[in-house]
């Protein structure tokens, strides 16, 4: 879907966004801007920092452009994510960026439809929703069931909440992050 320019355009929208907050980026020339990264669409990122999760915000649908909300939500996984502390100056050449940016959600009536590896979940029951990015049932090597269940979790719910009266929906991401750019370039 991307472009590698754009990849690394974007990775660094976010990396300098934060580092002007923190006072360590000076205002420089921002990368060029294609039709791709103007486009309204779900994105997420995450923050980590030694391979651990640091700060994860996104949004499920694209309510600005790409090279706005990446800026925006970089700002808010370092300073706002609620589970972790805001990032300090001196943790920051440590951290690594990610970017997830979703296809559209896509109501599921069977869990059969759900692939792991391509798949992330949002789940909805009453009030109460949950998340979870593609990525992460990798990472953690969860089956469907583990996946809908922690999925269950996030959002508040008891593990086996999804079996009855939860909406569930598949989307894809197209996932793409600074240490992955960089191994590339030392291939």
């Amino acid at each position: 879907m991307f472009t590698e320019e754009e990849k690394r355009a974007m990775l660094k929208m976010a990396r300098d966004s934060i580092g002007r907050r923190l006072g360590l980026t000076a205002t420089q020339e921002a990368p060029a801007i294609t039709a791709a990264m103007r486009e309204d669409k779900g994105v997420f990122v995450t923050l980590h920092k030694q391979g651990k999760l640091r700060g994860c915000i996104g949004n499920i649908e694209g309510r600005k452009a790409l090279d706005e909300g990446i800026a925006e939500l970089a700002l808010e996984s370092a300073f706002g994510d609620p589970r972790f502390p805001s990032l300090t100056a001196e943790e920051f050449p440590a951290i690594d960026i990610e970017i997830s940016v979703l296809t559209r959600l896509t109501k599921i009536e069977n869990i059969d439809e759900i692939e792991i590896g391509k798949h992330g979940l949002y789940l909805k029951k009453g009030l109460n929703a949950g998340l979870l990015l593609p990525q992460v049932a990798t990472e953690y090597r969860w089956d469907r069931n583990t996946f809908l269940e922690e999925t269950c979790w996030k959002a508040g719910l008891p593990k086996d909440a999804w079996k009855e009266d939860a909406e569930i929906y598949v989307f894809g991401a197209e996932i793409f992050g600074e240490k992955e750019l960089s191994n590339e370039n030392a291939d």
